[in-house]
């Protein structure tokens, strides 16, 4: 048996690669999933022989390492989550519940473990009792630390765990603690293996003194590693692991301090040769009681104990020795010179982990002609900023400028007071046109409509909701019935699921805000409805509706009637130029958009990313230059909407000033004012109409919005729901099996006794019993650890 020790490999299970990346493809590719067949199937097949397994052959370093690079090129073209579930078992418990992520880089940092525990078990299946043996073993642990360190430095910090993954979920074998320790573990016995190799080939003593040093060094930086982990790892070793390093490690001490003591001899110092096989003794103390109370295998402890031996021998002599014929002073333990390393062994990490493209193969990566899935994200990023400037900063611009127009033209009751002068009978066009526009929308059915849409799609997000909490009112009904009849140690439902309680707590806030909000959009219908119903009626009806003026020619002088009519051009005219600068600002909107429909960022981010590595990483923010680049385009529009602010100011300045001076030269005459009024009236009506509809129709679109939220709260209450009936059906079935057991057991028979029998007092029910051995909820002997698993089971 070997005195070293090998890692296995983390057993993993069969999966359906097709499916998962054809369903991932098909909603988020630019392209087809049937024009990446083949590099689906050949994910597939290169995984079969590049996960590890129980082969151990050293051809399976070349499939490893093939399938560790192609999974870096899936990684380049693809992100972690695509709905592929990878299960994992923990590294020393094959059999146990597999860790199930969907998270490619999980894969990726499962397959350079196990390429680094072939590198170990390659290692420890060589003949080390000769040369060729040791030599050929060196290299394979080198190889497996340089791996580990790889997968440390390199994989680890990307490998980052969905913030709800249970923390008994986590694979601690895959922890930097872990793999670090793994790391420290394969150097230490590579540097053994050198000492082991010098040994044979008759160094001198102080060379070996100084590699068994080393070798202690190596062994003690495992040993700590793993002890001062956080998490704590230490419950994921064998029994005998951690005792073996340990002993290993004084083993050495030993070893290097026996040494040393050899070379004082050659030397003629015989207290400095004394005081070092006193540590040396000490030392293989440690290591024998480590050795056998901790159960390591006999190759280790017949090491050990041969070194004790030999140690306590020398001892014995050179005390002899000493005491006889030299008497030379034995200098204490704190005044020997520290024996200086001879660090031989070194990490190496394979070329095929440094230039991953030298293993890909002749058919190259794996979806080459896709584009890298950080590309496509910095498409995805361009496009929501382009479309997010385009509404920002130009549609709602525009919008919000046209908006604080019309607020200062109601106040100042324009175009109706000009309107109503200049056309003393009639209706005005502009009006006319908003009133066709009502009646084309059939303004107040469409109205009525988007209440009643909102009002069901209120009434929907509540069922939603009130199904949710059905879900875990059901739940909880199952949890007391459970706690009653089987008095289950575990938290009750109103303490479990108390966050997804609070969670509903404030949706029904929200949904309560949001009936106030829909109950005042309802009472400005109300209020308005009557005269928004009047826009839709016909050109007469309307004229009808507003009284004209009636002021002869001679009722004002012509000096009155001149100065009226120059003032009201004036402000006619300021008031066309501002329709002008609107009509010219919603013909850059138009064009804005056009463009940004058009603006296809694609090819400018396919030449970027053909200027990198092929397989390195693309991340969204490598583009970031390339994004801001093209947004300048839009930088004209922008200038414009600055400039068309600046020149509103200025026209609604002069609005102001000429309403005035309008106001003041004008006659007051009460049909002028009457007229005035009702046509300032069905302007407003319109205007309301117009923003009872937004109204509607955010609301529309926000219980739409929540509906997906409540949707996506329900199916979390379902799952947690299934996880706690599980958890209690499988304590229920294991109470039925353990009452069945002790209902089957045997009375023992009683001893024939001369005396008279007591009364036998009666037997209490199958069930009582049962329920006062069960064991604890925690407990290892429910055996839920025995249940046969399925390959790949789903993730909770």
């Amino acid at each position: 048996m070997s005195n070293l020790l090998a890692l296995p490999f983390k057993k993993t299970y069969n999966i359906d690669v097709k499916e998962p990346v054809r369903a991932y493809l098909l909603e988020n590719g630019a392209n087809h999933p049937d024009a990446f067949r083949s590099d689906i199937n050949k994910w597939q097949l290169l995984r079969k022989d590049g996960v590890g397994g129980s082969i151990v052959h050293v051809d399976r370093v070349n499939a490893a390492l093939s399938y560790h690079a192609q999974l870096l090129s899936v990684l380049t073209k693809l992100p972690n989550d695509i709905g592929l579930e990878i299960a994992y078992a923990p590294v020393f418990a094959p059999t146990a519940l597999p860790v199930t992520l969907r998270n490619i880089a999980f894969e990726r940092a499962a397959v350079l473990f196990n390429l680094a525990s072939l590198y170990s078990q390659l290692a420890a299946s060589e003949d080390r009792s000769t040369a060729d043996g040791i030599k050929r073993a060196i290299p394979n642990y080198q190889a497996a630390a340089g791996t580990f360190s790889y997968l440390r430095s390199s994989v680890l910090p990307k490998l980052v765990f969905p913030p709800d993954l249970d923390a008994n979920e986590v694979p601690l074998d895959l922890s930097p603690a872990f793999v670090y320790g793994m790391e420290w573990l394969m150097l230490a016995q590579a540097q053994e293996c050198w000492w082991q190799n010098a040994k044979l080939s008759n160094y001198k003593n102080p060379l070996l003194a100084k590699l068994a040093a080393y070798t202690a060094a190596l062994y003690r930086s495992a040993i700590t590693t793993i002890r001062d982990a956080s998490p704590p790892i230490q419950q994921l070793f064998p029994s005998g692991w951690l005792p073996h390093i340990e002993a290993k490690r004084y083993h050495f001490e030993a070893v290097a301090q026996y040494r040393q003591s050899l070379a004082e001899l050659e030397g003629s110092n015989y207290g400095a040769e004394l005081a070092r096989l006193e540590q040396a003794r000490i030392a293989a103390k440690q290591a024998y009681d480590i050795a056998r109370r901790g159960k390591v295998a006999p190759a280790v402890l017949q090491d050990v104990q041969s070194l004790l031996d030999t140690v306590q021998k020398d001892y014995a002599r050179a005390e002899r020795d000493n005491d006889l014929i030299y008497h030379d002073d034995v200098p204490a333990a704190s005044a020997l010179p520290a024996i200086s390393h001879s660090a031989i062994a070194k990490l190496t990490v394979v070329p095929g982990l440094l230039n991953p493209e030298s293993v890909v193969g002749a058919e190259g990566p794996l979806f080459a002609e896709m584009i890298g899935w950080g590309a496509q994200e910095a498409i995805n990023i361009y496009n929501d900023r382009k479309q997010n400037l385009v509404k920002e900063k130009i549609t709602d611009a525009v919008q919000r400028l046209k908006d604080e127009a019309d607020e200062t033209l109601r106040e100042l009751n324009l175009p109706s007071a000009l309107e109503a002068l200049e056309r003393s009978a009639g209706l005005p066009s502009s009006l006319l046109k908003k009133a066709e526009q009502v009646r084309l929308e059939d303004g107040p059915a469409k109205i009525e409509a988007s209440i009643a849409d909102v009002q069901r799609l209120a009434r929907q997000d509540t069922s939603i909701l009130d199904e949710a909490m059905d879900i875990l009112d059901n739940e909880a009904s199952e949890d007391e019935a459970m706690r009653r009849d089987l008095g289950v140690d575990r938290a009750p439902s109103h303490e479990a699921n108390v966050e997804l309680v609070e969670k509903e707590k404030r949706y029904r806030d929200i949904l309560t805000r949001a009936a106030a909000s829909d109950e005042t959009v309802r009472e400005k219908w109300d209020e308005w409805e009557g005269s928004i119903v009047q826009l839709t009626a016909d050109e007469a009806e309307l004229e009808a509706a507003v009284p004209s003026s009636t002021i002869s020619p001679s009722s004002r002088s012509s000096a009155e009637a001149a100065e009226a009519l120059r003032h009201s051009r004036a402000l006619r005219v300021a008031l066309e130029a501002l329709d002008s600068l609107h009509r010219s600002l919603q013909d850059f909107v138009r064009r804005a958009q056009s463009l940004a429909d058009a603006d296809d960022i694609y090819p400018q981010v396919l030449s970027a990313s053909s200027g990198l590595e092929k397989l390195a990483e693309l991340k969204p923010e490598m583009f970031e230059d390339v994004s801001d680049s093209a947004l300048q385009k839009y930088d004209k529009f922008l200038e414009e909407i600055r400039t068309a602010e600046g020149k509103q100011g200025e026209l609604l300045a002069t609005i102001e000033s000429r309403n005035e001076q309008f106001l003041q030269s004008r006659r007051e005459d009460p049909s002028i004012k009457a007229r005035e009024n009702a046509l300032r009236s069905l302007d407003l009506s319109y205007q309301k109409y117009r923003e009872i509809v937004k109204n509607l129709n955010e609301g529309i679109q926000f219980y739409n919005d929540l509906a997906q939220i409540f949707m996506d709260f329900k199916a979390s209450c379902k799952n947690w729901s299934l996880h706690r009936s599980s958890e209690i059906h499988a304590l229920s079935r294991a109470f039925e099996a353990a009452s069945l057991q002790e209902a089957e057991e045997p009375e023992p028979e009683s001893e024939p006794s001369p005396s008279p029998s007591p009364p036998r007092p009666k037997p209490k029910k199958a069930k009582e019993r049962s329920s006062a051995r069960l064991p604890a909820l925690t407990s290892s002997d429910w055996g839920f650890e025995e249940v046969a698993l399925p390959p790949a089971p789903p993730r909770r």
